[in-house]
């Protein structure tokens, strides 16, 4: 872990092993501490947990972003350009349907960046995007 404070996400799923299989073996996650009713997982240093829920996570709305209804809410991580397109070539290989399909969003402006949307098992939705210029995220 680094010096920077990690983030603690907690999620609702509806079937551990669905949830294994997606972010420990589709995503490659490091399973941490375990329960019959809950997983941690290591997200890149951050603390992602996947507990039980009777009926898994509400639907999710939509917002207009570069011209795509991007689901709200959403989680993922900022990936660099190379691991974003390994993820990509991973979750294609493991027959993903995406939300949104990778692609490159907002050509040229200063936030230019690689973006994909999906769903896990449960229904949560996951966004995994990479700028081209990291120090560009904060950019209006």
């Amino acid at each position: 872990m680094t010096t920077r404070p990690a983030v603690h996400l907690a999620v609702p799923v509806d079937d551990l092993d669905a949830a294994r299989r997606f972010y420990g073996g589709v995503l490659g996650l490091r399973e941490g501490r375990s329960t019959g009713h809950w997983v941690d997982w290591d997200l890149h240093g951050h603390q992602l947990v996947t507990h039980v829920v009777a009926g898994g996570p509400a639907a999710a709305g939509t917002s207009s972003v570069d011209g795509h209804a991007v689901p709200v809410p959403h989680f993922g991580l900022l990936l660099s350009t190379g691991e974003f397109h390994e993820l990509a070539d991973r979750l294609r290989a493991a027959g993903t349907e995406f939300v949104i399909e990778p692609y490159r969003r907002f050509p040229g402006e200063p936030a230019e960046q690689w973006t994909m949307f999906l769903y896990d098992p449960a229904g949560n939705a996951l966004e995994f995007k990479a700028f081209l210029d990291e120090s560009k995220i904060f950019t209006p």
